[in-house]
């Protein structure tokens, strides 16, 4: 491709809302402009990156037999209704009617329409398994769109379904997607982690999360530093704790406390250690037609992961409760405590269970309990395991420990079951004859959102820095002055020989300075950049490696020779 010709709309000015580098260069390197909120067009060089990733996923896909097809855009909200996921998704589903007044919405995920094709197409379990993907256009309504291409409305993504006829065979294909996936992050030179997910809107019984490594991460995830136990901080767990602080000592009473309302002021006017003290954490749970206050208890020492505590519910949302909705039903603020559970409904978390010398607000202003033993509600209380893990915990997997870093999420597997072929009466026929739901996965990638995280674990101050395997173009040919005959001549040669060897690459033909190409250059991020210029005049061009930034100096006659050994 012509420089002069292309169309690369390169500039100096970022977005004014752009804070992640990847908002930053693939705006001003002439990747993407935004037309709206959350959308973005792809210009060329986009388009070739896109393509790319695309046809990696492509043959990972076809190693695995999974078939392609393509669903349609527009879905039916019926089929949303039949699989009782139209309210559970919220806002986020953009819904409108046709000129019929039918209800239509824009598929943020296409499980109901794959299923739909699936079920009375494929009636035998002799014609199981199955897995169909397509790599396709989504839309959420996003509230807050941001970060460029990593939270935008509209984006491009790859999802694919499976369909068994046992749990053992689904587990297979599961473990078979997750290491097809790992492929494709390696192809694309990424640095990740696959940790253990909460599963969200989508549902199931299981799902993992594939995770490029990026300080600019929206996601916290919690890793090991002894195995390659990584999990998402919303379902992180940890082993049972090891270093027990010493336990008070007191007999079962009520203690006068005055004005002590926090987990500090209780610890320190006891002079016990806060894994001692149970904290009340209110909140309003939102349920489809309905709301209430729930209790969620935990150690003092420990914080309420929200996720964790909404998927102890069936709720569809959860929010802070307040001070008057709390006095409104008996309750007293800074002063609530599990024994009574007559008030509201409590969840307490697992390591609770049975918990002893403990100390708990006594459901009266300024008072406490001491020398708690939670074993005795037991047969009352619902246990689970809501709390968030804390660096340095122990790893659930081995003796190591756990640490933070951040993640971009990049794909999402899942184990669905039966999730989704019940409620729409998808079945097919066993050995005996017999109808059976079919057993599903679902396993997803976002292909923008790879553009993206390519962007933001390989750049500098100047530019991105484009792998190998996602390069818009291999080589840029940059002609330093395009006036001098001989400079054009070398580099046109070198250009065609480039092409003729099926190397993709570029001639910067353009009338422009040195140093505006080259700043363009190293904006666009060309892993290899050979710059003719002055010197030629021995014999010399530069090839310019924009991952190391080093130049090498090559000989007329040889360059050809050593871009190709470099790529």
């Amino acid at each position: 491709m012509r420089r002069s010709k292309a169309f690369i709309p390169t500039s100096k000015e970022a977005p004014s809302d752009a804070q992640l580098a990847s908002h930053i260069f693939l705006s001003r390197g002439g990747f993407i402009s935004q037309n709206a909120s959350g959308l973005y067009n792809y210009m060329p060089l986009a388009k070739r990156v896109m393509k790319k990733i695309e046809n990696i996923i492509h043959e990972e896909m076809h190693k695995v037999g999974a078939q392609e097809v393509e669903l349609s855009f527009v879905t039916p909200a019926a089929l949303w209704e039949e699989s009782g996921r139209i309210e559970k998704f919220g806002k986020e589903l953009l819904r409108f009617k046709d000129r019929k007044e039918n209800l239509f919405l824009l598929g943020p995920t296409h499980e109901e329409m794959m299923v739909d094709m699936v079920r009375n197409r494929v009636t035998s379990y002799k014609n199981l398994p199955l897995n169909l993907y397509q790599i396709k256009t989504k839309f959420r309504d996003e509230a807050r769109p941001r970060f460029g291409l990593m939270r935008g409305r509209e984006f491009t993504m790859k999802d694919g379904y499976s369909f068994h006829s046992s749990d053992e065979d689904l587990n297979r294909e599961f473990e078979t997607i997750e290491a097809a996936y790992k492929k494709i992050l390696t192809r694309l030179g990424l640095d990740y982690r696959v940790v253990e997910a909460d599963s969200g809107a989508i549902g199931g019984s299981g799902s993992k999360e594939l995770m490029v490594i990026a300080d600019s991460g929206e996601d916290t995830i919690a890793i090991c530093s002894e195995c390659e136990y990584g999990a998402n901080i919303e379902a992180a767990s940890r082993s049972s704790r090891t270093n027990i602080p010493e336990a008070p000592e007191a007999e079962f009473n009520k203690f006068q406390t005055p004005n002590i309302k926090s987990i500090d002021e209780l610890s320190e006017f006891f002079k016990i250690d806060s894994y001692y003290t149970i904290k009340c954490v209110a909140k309003k749970l939102i349920y489809e037609d309905s709301e209430e206050i729930v209790l969620f208890f935990l150690r003092g020492c420990d914080n309420l992961q929200e996720v964790k505590a909404l998927n102890a519910t069936e709720a569809l949302d959860i929010t802070d409760a307040s001070e008057e909705e709390l006095k409104s039903i008996g309750l007293t603020p800074g002063f609530i405590g599990p024994l009574d559970q007559l008030k509201a409904k409590h969840v307490i978390d697992s390591d609770l269970k049975a918990a002893k010398n403990m100390i708990c607000g006594a459901n009266e202003l300024d008072y406490h309990f001491v020398g708690v033993d939670l074993s005795v509600i037991d047969e009352v209380a619902y246990y689970f395991d809501i709390a968030e893990v804390n660096e340095g915990d122990g790893c659930p997997c081995c003796d190591g420990k756990l640490s933070f870093t951040k993640g971009i999420e990049v794909g999402h597997i899942f184990k669905l079951g039966t999730t989704y072929s019940k409620a729409l009466k998808a079945e097919y026929l066993d050995e005996n004859g017999k109808a059976q739901p079919f057993i599903m996965g679902t396993y997803g990638m976002g292909v923008s959102r790879l553009v993206a995280s390519v962007v933001e674990q390989h750049h500098d101050e100047n530019g991105c820095i484009w792998s190998k395997a996602t390069a818009p173009y291999m080589v840029n040919v940059m002609v330093s002055n395009i006036k001098d005959e001989e400079q054009m001549r070398v580099g046109e040669e070198l250009y065609s020989k480039l092409q003729e060897s099926g190397v993709e690459v570029m001639i910067d033909d353009r009338k422009d300075r040195f140093g505006f190409k080259m700043k363009d250059a190293e904006l666009i991020g060309f892993p290899y950049t050979v710059i003719v210029g002055k010197e030629l005049a021995n014999g010399q061009v530069q090839i310019y490696d924009r991952k190391t930034t080093e130049k090498t100096a090559a000989n007329i006659d040889e360059v050809f020779a050593k871009v190709m050994e470099m790529i």
